[in-house]
């Protein structure tokens, strides 16, 4: 069982334009949510776009956190929530939306609130990865809904792998995750649905064929081969083909 189902855009919006034009919401009708769902594609895609809208449509703060920690520090988010009729198998009790892009404002939220800052008396005395972990470790361990916009931005290599752990154990609970993410890593979580977004809309993959997975073992496998068309080591009095 889920929690969120799917969303799909209202019938009586105008669908022209921005953000309707992103792929990853031109494909909505395709992508089905399961207990895990990954949604990976180049940087314009539109996933982190779409993760943002289905927080806020399910009530979380536009900046992160829970249904009850709300702030603003400078509204950036798209208009596309309120286009949006999500589709509930149950209404979960609990849920957090985590982002690294405007983790900062959170934790600078939090710093000042007289509730919340004796549960984290420590986020902005610790890296960005570490009070990425509190947060994760304190809000995410049990059953819920968990929305994380490319949370690799702010882990390692092995936060990441904490963050697999406290998802499994979460998911056995019977949390659901929808995650929006550049990295294999994470896109390794077994049984996870994952959805490569791109101008033919949304296409389900496995681990081993999405287009991020491939590459990154291209490039490890022997990143001289790339370097061979990134780098021009030509000296400037060179002639340059035109």
């Amino acid at each position: 069982m889920t929690y969120l189902a799917g969303a799909r855009v209202r019938s009586e919006v105008d669908s022209s334009g921005y953000p309707h034009s992103l792929a990853a919401v031109r494909a909505l009708p395709d992508i089905e949510l399961s207990q895990t769902t990954i949604l990976v594609g180049d940087n314009g895609s539109g996933k982190s776009t779409l993760v943002e809208a289905l927080a806020v449509a399910a009530d979380f703060n536009a900046e992160g956190g829970s249904r009850n920690l709300m702030f603003e520090t400078h509204a950036t988010h798209s208009a596309l929530a309120g286009d949006l009729e999500l589709r509930w198998h149950k209404r979960p009790r609990w849920g957090w939306f985590l982002r690294a892009e405007t983790f900062y404002g959170m934790a600078t939220h939090i710093e000042r609130d007289e509730w919340l800052k004796p549960k984290f008396p420590n986020l902005h005395a610790r890296s960005h990865g570490e009070s990425f972990l509190d947060i994760i470790d304190a809000k995410m361990q049990s059953d819920g809904l968990f929305l994380l916009d490319e949370p690799e931005s702010a882990l390692s290599f092995q936060g990441q792998l904490k963050l697999l752990s406290v998802m499994h154990q979460a998911t056995l609970d019977g949390a659901q995750f929808v995650l929006a993410t550049h990295s294999p890593i994470l896109m390794s979580f077994p049984g996870a649905s994952i959805y490569e977004l791109g101008d033919n809309g949304a296409q389900r993959v496995s681990f081993d064929e999405a287009e991020a997975v491939m590459l990154w073992r291209s490039f490890l496998g022997s990143p001289e081969r790339f370097f061979h068309h990134l780098f021009d080591d030509r000296s400037a009095d060179e002639p340059q083909n035109d």
